[in-house]
């Protein structure tokens, strides 16, 4: 049926429907590119494909174990990607150039003094890409532009936009000293007191490097030349940043090494073992030894423990230094010298009273002596008197004796003299 046979509240009806239904697919539509554009942004977001990277590249010796998609490691978060594993021409000194990029923020922790690792990833022979994070030095990409000027354009450009402009290089004298080191602002370089280091530099062309620290591109513009020690102003899509790589030898060349290194110690290995067996049987026949010892030596042994056993009994020492015998001599000689001590003693006892006796007697003669003087009061004289008396009569015998002896000595001499010399006196 024709629209133009429906009656008009039909065809008001059908009109209606019609804008619905096209409102519906037009918002449905509208919804269903929004949720694509959105899991677009949210992918690219997740890849990286608003951030900035840096290109890198360094020399390997093997590719063993890399392929192009790996993920690039900085203190264990993935930072990057491998774009590039290509062997290099036959006069190369180099083996295989590898290239990856690297996602900001995390390029700009790549300094001069950071590396780049290959480390093993598993037991099957699969390496993966680590990159150190650098504490001193430089940083090896800037995102500000880098420029060449003279030192009069860069005495302008400071003094236009001061507090801006930056070293980018190493300022050198003829002696390969360092006068000035990169960022730092052109107000320190071209200032009074530097003025002396300035004239030493050594520039070609009288020409520096300097940046614009204010100015951010959205890629990498220059990376750090250490041949020449200044930042190189990177081509657009035509250059990458240079980084040192430490390369570890995949797990089955140190499996392979290690093998090798196993069959070269095992003759020493077997020939230890041969000498274990030789001191095993040497030990084994030492210990054979041992017992048969100890079988001989069980008598002894026996004969030592009934020896103890006597040594433990009362009087077991004795009997052994005094025979069978001993004791019963020993018991007497005991008994003799008791009898000897008790006779000691009582003649100890005897001698202490006679000589009490004798003292009391020499007491009293010394009492009575005493109370004789004492009633005798001329007797200290004429005792004293014949004390002198009596040195007297010795002192006169002295002088008597003496004389006698003087006059025999004299007769003697005069008798021993020798007689006269009665020779001619040509003979004497």
């Amino acid at each position: 049926m024709a629209l133009q046979d429906l009656t008009p509240q039909l065809r008001t009806r059908l009109s209606r429907m019609e804008r619905a239904v096209g409102w519906f697919v037009f918002l449905a539509t509208a919804l269903l590119l929004f949720g694509f554009g959105y899991y677009i942004y949210q992918k690219a977001q997740s890849k990286g494909w608003f951030k900035i990277k840096a290109q890198f590249h360094t020399f390997l010796q093997s590719s063993s174990g890399l392929k192009v998609g790996d993920n690039v490691y900085m203190m264990g978060f993935p930072v990057g990607t491998i774009t590039s594993v290509e062997p290099l021409k036959p006069k190369d000194p180099h083996n295989v150039e590898v290239e990856f990029e690297i996602v900001d923020p995390f390029f700009r922790y790549l300094w001069t003094d950071g590396y780049l690792k290959v480390n093993p990833a598993d037991f099957l022979g699969t390496r993966q890409l680590e990159v150190t994070r650098g504490t001193n030095g430089y940083e090896l990409v800037l995102t500000q532009p880098v420029s060449i000027h003279t030192l009069d354009d860069a005495r302008r450009l400071m003094a236009d936009e001061p507090d801006h402009w930056q070293l980018a290089q190493e300022i050198l004298d003829s002696r390969t000293n360092v006068l000035f080191l990169p960022y730092t602002p052109l107000e320190e370089v071209f200032s009074q007191t530097n003025a002396a280091l300035l004239a030493r530099a050594d520039l070609p062309s009288n020409s520096i490097y300097i940046y614009n620290q204010s100015v951010n591109r959205h890629r990498v513009v220059a990376s750090w030349d250490g041949r020449y020690r200044h930042y190189k102003i990177f081509r657009p899509g035509d250059d990458t940043a240079w980084i040192h790589a430490v390369e570890t030898p995949p797990l089955s060349d140190q499996l392979q090494t290690m093998v090798l290194q196993v069959q070269t110690a095992l003759p020493n290995v077997l020939a230890l073992t041969n000498r274990l067996n030789l001191v095993l049987d040497n030990a084994a026949q030492a210990a054979s030894n041992v017992n048969l010892t100890l079988v001989e030596t069980r008598p002894v042994l026996t004969n030592l423990a009934v020896v103890t056993a006597q040594l433990r009994e009362p009087g077991g020492p004795a009997l052994w230094v005094l025979g069978t015998n001993g004791n019963a001599q020993l018991q007497g000689a005991l008994t003799n010298v008791n009898g000897l001590l008790t006779n000691v003693n009582i003649l100890a006892a005897n001698t202490d009273t006679n000589l009490t006796a004798l003292l009391i007697n020499l007491a009293d003669i010394t009492g009575n002596l005493n109370a004789q003087v004492q009633a005798n009061s001329n007797m200290l004289s004429g005792i004293s008197k014949i004390v002198v008396d009596t040195d007297d009569f010795v002192q006169g015998l002295k002088r008597l004796f003496r004389s006698a002896f003087r006059k025999e000595n004299a007769a003697a001499g005069r008798t021993n003299a020798p007689p006269p010399d009665l020779r001619p006196p040509r003979e004497r």
